[in-house]
């Protein structure tokens, strides 16, 4: 067995005859840090600008435990195609002891990048892709004016991403490209100006994805495909038990159909037999909380989803709408704040944004305790429609364009408790009745305080 001071021996000597990276932003460098990470795995980078024009494969079955970190004076500059950095391991099973084989932990777990920046040279440079690994952890990195930021393929498990700035990428920030991947956490980053989007987990089967306290926005193309800050689109797999916790999140309403969150349930993994008569899933188990969002086409859109709870949010600047729920269950929203602040009228939008709350073909839903005001050229604040068992409940809902709340073909449902009203200017003040109902059956609505009956 060779010692791993042999190795170190071996990658000086190697130096000494040339296979040491220059560092000058100019000199390819690929070949020396090929031949680093193949003999020492381990590889420590002194200030400078290394070039590379082709992928740094680092394959866990031959580096063993592998690493790539500098103090946060090292730049690598991708001039080809494909990911500056793809680490490769042979992890097939779940995140349980049980299932791991024992060369992964002997050899390939916790493969890390620290301290390092990746700038594309390329139109289709990627910073750093994760294949089979087991414990990637990426701290301290910066990757811009590539494509991908960090591509997550085929199978990998509890990811660690923290401290790292993802901006200005023609892609996406944080790419779940049809993974099946369980336990990732992304946490205190930045993510903002990609334009395919922030984090954006699409097909595959994914599990535990935890997203807190991070910046994200402005990840849309201006003139590119509709795009969200987050995006959770189970078409093709199955994407669940997610967490969306003290993030900011906000820009830009002026590309098309951009959304601060957007989630697509609509599940089509085989082996998931809730189906229900429906050609696809309900997928979510999703839970919002203590964000903050603003100046997108759509705040929140929630399609085809079951179990997401969204709670003690801040929306504004929904140009479309704040908050869309359509075919979907087991919805909870509450103690949320749905305003037109005056503060942001300096934005120059000339107050284009409508706002409001839509929910359309949902069952067995709670809206509850929110404030929402201020939903200016809509039918209603609130607009209800073909949804069975709510409780619509001690909301406020204020100051807005035509209806406060409208319901269509509601049935079996409470509408309890609510204030209901439009006390602008009497120029300003809506005409509409506070509360509009249309055909439904067996509600039961009481003990709300209207403005206009």
């Amino acid at each position: 067995m060779i010692s791993k001071s042999f190795l170190l021996l071996l990658a000086a000597a190697s130096m000494a005859l040339g296979q040491q990276p220059v560092g000058d932003g100019k000199t390819d460098d690929t070949a020396a840090l090929q031949h680093m990470f193949d003999t020492v795995g381990s590889v420590k980078l002194p200030k400078g600008t290394y070039r590379i024009t082709k992928t740094l494969k680092i394959d866990l079955t031959k580096t063993g435990y592998a690493a790539l970190s500098g103090d946060g004076t090292v730049r690598l500059v991708m001039s080809g195609p494909g990911p500056a950095l793809h680490f490769l391991g042979t992890h097939e099973g779940s995140a349980a002891p049980e299932s791991f084989k024992p060369e992964v932990w002997e050899n390939q777990r916790t493969p890390m990048v620290e301290g390092i920046e990746i700038v594309g040279a390329h139109a289709e440079a990627d910073g750093i892709e994760a294949t089979g690994t087991m414990q990637i952890t990426l701290s301290r990195v910066v990757v811009r004016e590539c494509r991908h930021a960090v591509h997550l393929s085929t199978r990998n498990r509890n990811v660690l991403i923290s401290a790292c700035h993802f901006y200005h990428n023609t892609g996406i920030g944080v790419f779940y490209d049809n993974v099946n991947l369980h336990q990732s956490n992304i946490v205190g980053s930045h993510i903002s100006y990609n334009g395919g989007g922030g984090v954006v987990s699409v097909g595959g089967n994914v599990r535990n994805l935890h997203i807190g306290t991070c910046d994200i926005e402005g990840n849309h193309a201006k003139d590119g495909p509709p795009s969200a800050n987050v995006m959770l689109d189970s078409r093709g797999g199955s994407i669940g038990e997610v967490t969306i916790t003290g993030c900011t999140l906000q820009h830009t309403h002026k590309s098309p159909d951009s959304a601060n969150i957007r989630i697509i349930g609509s599940g089509t993994d085989p082996s998931l037999l809730r189906r229900a008569g429906r050609e696809h899933t309900r997928e979510g188990n999703v839970t919002i909380t203590a964000n903050v969002f603003s100046d997108v086409q759509v705040n929140v859109e929630v399609q085809h989803s079951r179990g997401v709870t969204i709670t003690g949010n801040t929306f504004w600047e929904g140009f479309q709408h704040d908050l869309v729920v359509a075919d979907s269950s087991n919805i909870v929203v509450t103690g949320n704040n749905f305003d037109r602040n005056p503060r942001y009228l300096v934005n120059g939008n000339d107050n284009a944004e409508k706002n409001g709350v839509v929910f359309l073909r949902c069952d067995d839903s709670v809206l509850s305790s929110n404030v929402i005001s201020g939903v200016w050229k809509q039918r209603a604040a609130v607009d209800v429609q073909s949804c069975n068992r709510l409780q619509i409940a001690h909301n406020s809902i204020l100051d807005s364009d035509g209806a406060g709340l409208h319901l269509e073909e509601v049935s079996n449902s409470m509408i309890v408790g609510n204030i209901i009203r439009d006390d602008r200017e009497e120029e300003s003040r809506s005409k509409a009745p506070s509360l509009s109902v249309v055909g439904g059956k067996a509600n039961v609505i009481e003990q709300n305080v209207l403005g206009n009956k």
